[in-house]
């Protein structure tokens, strides 16, 4: 039994039915709010371990939410919503979501994003020095990435771009904070840019890059690397 407290915010009175069972069953503590005001208080005071946000609460905007949130904890807050729109992602995540399901959604992918999102906060502060997919291994600490024992030659800014995605650990990263975090804010809005580098990237660690099992895309929101055991 796990124990983590799980923070469900949505109006819908049938969402919190299908998912309390659930959580349940996993050993989760489940809360709830049904609203934006009634989740910061729940944030504040009962210090959950995952945050499950719809967009579409009665009194604000879950964007709103995630943005007051993140002023004042780090919790983890991933995202349910019917809202499919491209650009509703993106905000959202940009906004400091971790990640984002669309309603309506399967109970073992939910289940997969919660327990990604659990291993991100446990590691928060946490320095991750070896990551390894199969017989890929980025070692962070020494800047190495090798492939079946043989190295793999990066350039710096590939490397870069391997390793924030490596230690985003399955969490969907925004074109836009990529761009940001590895060529700096200026370069926000180069996406194009950006795809020539996952491109690379995919043609030295992949085994089929056509075919990418390690860097998967999010179409038209950002990527993220496969997690372990996946």
């Amino acid at each position: 039994m796990s124990g983590e407290r799980i923070l469900v915010v949505d109006d819908e009175a049938e969402i919190l039915r299908c998912l309390r069972p659930a959580l349940t069953a996993c050993g989760y503590e489940v809360l709830s709010a049904e609203s934006g005001k009634e989740a910061l208080r729940a944030i504040a005071a009962r210090a959950p371990d995952v945050v499950l946000l719809d967009l579409g609460l009665p009194d604000m905007d879950g964007k709103e939410v995630i943005a007051q949130a993140g002023a004042f904890s780090k919790t983890p807050i991933l995202v349910l919503s019917a809202r499919d729109r491209e650009a509703e992602k993106i905000m959202a995540l940009d906004a400091g979501a971790v990640d984002y399901v669309e309603k309506p959604f399967a109970i073992g992918e939910l289940m997969a994003r919660l327990r990604a999102a659990l291993r991100h906060a446990s590691r928060d502060g946490v320095k991750v020095e070896r990551i390894e997919r199969g017989d890929l291994v980025i070692d962070l600490g020494r800047r190495l990435v090798a492939r079946a024992g043989m190295p793999i030659k990066l350039t710096p800014k590939e490397y870069d771009l391997l390793a924030h995605l490596a230690r985003g650990e399955g969490r969907l990263l925004t074109h836009r904070q990529l761009l940001s975090a590895v060529w700096g804010p200026a370069h926000v809005d180069d996406s194009q840019y950006l795809r020539v580098f996952i491109g690379q990237l995919r043609a030295k660690i992949e085994e089929d890059p056509a075919n990418p099992k390690l860097i998967l895309t999010e179409l038209g929101a950002g990527y993220r690397f496969a997690e372990a055991g996946l």
